[in-house]
């Protein structure tokens, strides 16, 4: 059962109305609903493009966050092949809410790395919501530098609402670990590029994406902090999230032109939830085509690239 955000009720009315329709004529009850259900279906699907053309910032946050968006586990499952888990930090423990290992796409031998918020309440719960801990970015370091020592190429897959805040996450160094990762990011050399899939929210998103490519489904967001936490820190009330979504400017299509994202993959319609092997088949398209554009470079080249496109960062929209 699809599960509709609070700006797509009308939509959900609409669509109920058709379903309860053709539920009526499976029960047999000797009803012909499929014409006046088939016009709920149309003007359904031109309500959902009406919905969809021009959504406010705050409203791809709630798109982002929508608990059915294919989430990394399914990307992994979906995209690549040949997938070796490869657990722990060798030093504390093995963070659920960071997955990744070896594996294939399209044939190519890759180190893949993501977070996991989980889909059911176990494994949200399990996977902490996908805000890793230290030992998860430490984790990751251990995944990239085996990346680089038998030279494979780094996927991740960001979806993170951030690191955890916790007192046991501070205790072991999470500002520290969140650091290192981002400067394992910046020291690889082999290629490295980065999807957000859903939420890319602060220093625990950053620590996967400072990558040589980052490419941003189309209606994911990507920023120092969220919505309600920057209204509660501006404005002392979090109910202001729709102003500092705005903002904030951390959509795909505003960080594209400030230079902080490099492609933008586009989303069926209604989002990646509505029709996700679409939007599994974009992100595989994506990920070749950029691991095509860094082909042939060593590993001083990646490395320079990767610097520089840091540097630059926010440049590409100052004088606009």
């Amino acid at each position: 059962m699809t599960q509709y955000l609070d700006f797509e009720k009308p939509l959900a009315e609409i669509e109920g109305k058709a379903e309860e329709l053709r539920a009526m004529a499976r029960a047999g009850e000797g009803v012909d609903v499929e014409e006046e259900a088939a016009a709920l279906d149309k003007k359904a699907a031109n309500m959902l493009r009406d919905l969809y053309k021009d959504l406010t910032p705050w409203r791809k946050c709630q798109v982002a966050r929508h608990p059915e968006r294919p989430h990394c586990r399914d990307y992994i499952k979906a995209l690549f092949s040949e997938y070796t888990p490869l657990a722990g930090d060798r030093n504390f423990a093995d963070d659920h809410a960071v997955m990744g290992g070896l594996a294939r796409l399209d044939d190519r031998p890759v180190m893949v790395i993501g977070h996991e918020k989980g889909n059911d309440t176990k494994s949200r719960i399990e996977r902490n919501f996908g805000m890793a801990r230290p030992e998860g970015y430490r984790k990751a370091i251990r995944l990239m530098e085996m990346a680089h020592k038998f030279g494979l190429p780094v996927i991740t897959l960001v979806d993170t609402p951030g690191a955890y805040p916790g007192k046991g996450a501070e205790e072991r160094g999470q500002s520290e670990a969140i650091a290192r990762a981002t400067e394992k990011c910046l020291q690889i050399g082999v290629p490295l590029v980065s999807v957000v899939i859903g939420e890319g929210g602060s220093g625990g998103a950053v620590a996967f994406a400072s990558a040589n490519r980052v490419a941003m489904l189309e209606h994911s967001v990507y920023s120092v902090i969220s919505p309600e936490g920057c209204a509660s820190i501006l404005w002392k009330d979090s109910e202001k999230m729709r102003e500092a979504a705005e903002a904030l400017r951390l959509t795909a299509q505003d960080l594209i032109k400030l230079g902080v994202a490099d492609r933008l993959i586009d989303e069926p319609m209604g989002g990646a939830h509505r029709n996700p092997k679409t939007a599994m088949d974009n992100v595989r398209t994506a990920l070749g085509e950029m691991l095509k554009e860094l082909d042939g470079k060593d590993a001083k080249a990646l490395v320079k690239d990767r610097r520089e496109k840091f540097l630059n960062m926010g440049s590409k929209g100052l004088a606009a």
